[in-house]
């Protein structure tokens, strides 16, 4: 009985599986037409702060097909991003308490949503005022050309460093709820997280003071943020545990009366 219900999950597993692959290639296929146009679009906050005539090179013999493509393939995964958690919640859903469904989907969406907060954040805030320093500081007579292998990579990883940390509220949430650790003591750990948050902004971003503060801040904030919402929502569930009893109290028993 056991070896026939697992089975049937790796069976359901598998086809959820397919459908996740099979929806990113349909989702691929139109964003490679539009692969180019897709990358100048990635590369437009260092194009527009190069100097008149600047442009970016490839080194590599493949990297002007390769690059693209990973850009679309990105893409691709970011539009079938709702498809793909869907098929996971659908998969665990079934062995989830229902409390538990009343949680997971909004931090599902939430996890979702913050993510891709931060990309938008590094992309129209953090990466203008990075390429602005970097390019200020570039010495008389040297030409600013990047390669876009490198380019795409750098990219990524200050996608991947503010879309995680834009995940904070989750973290803090999830910490609380699961009874890892109390609101009182989120609060005594300020000043640690402050620092903290300085060190990870030094190590994930170039070597200037805007974009560490462009990411240390959004982190602190998000903390007090994820704070502020573990605490509405221990206040929300305590009152479900502890209904309003005046009603009862005002229910006289029959010994009660006859006294």
């Amino acid at each position: 009985m056991l070896e026939g219900s697992f089975l049937s999950h790796l069976v359901e597993l598998r086809a959820r599986m397919i459908r996740i692959l099979g929806v990113l290639l349909l989702g691929f296929i139109p964003c490679a037409f539009f692969a180019r146009e897709l990358y100048t679009v990635l590369a437009q906050p260092l194009l527009e702060k190069l100097p008149q005539g600047g442009q970016m090179i490839a080194t590599d013999v493949a990297t002007p097909f390769f690059v693209p493509m990973k850009v679309a393939m990105m893409m691709a995964f970011v539009i079938t991003l709702p498809h793909t958690l869907y098929q996971i919640w659908a998969f665990v859903a079934p062995g989830l308490y229902s409390h538990e469904k009343r949680v997971a989907l909004p931090l599902v969406f939430g996890t979702s949503l913050l993510f891709f907060a931060g990309m938008a954040f590094a992309y129209f805030a953090a990466l203008p005022v990075v390429f602005e320093f970097i390019t200020y500081f570039a010495p008389e007579g040297v030409a600013v050309m990047t390669d876009i292998s490198k380019y795409l990579s750098f990219v990524l990883s200050m996608f991947m460093a503010f879309g995680v940390t834009f995940e904070v509220p989750v973290f803090v949430i999830v910490l609380v709820k699961t009874g890892v650790i109390t609101i009182e003591k989120l609060r005594e750990m300020r000043s640690y997280v402050i620092v903290g948050a300085f060190i990870v902004a030094a190590i994930f971003t170039p070597p200037d003071v805007i974009s560490q503060f462009m990411l240390a801040i959004p982190l602190c904030l998000l903390y007090e943020l994820g704070i502020f919402i573990a605490a509405l929502m221990l206040k929300k569930s305590n009152r479900g545990i502890h209904p309003n009893t005046s009603s009862e109290s005002k229910k006289i028993s029959p010994e009660q009366k006859d006294s």
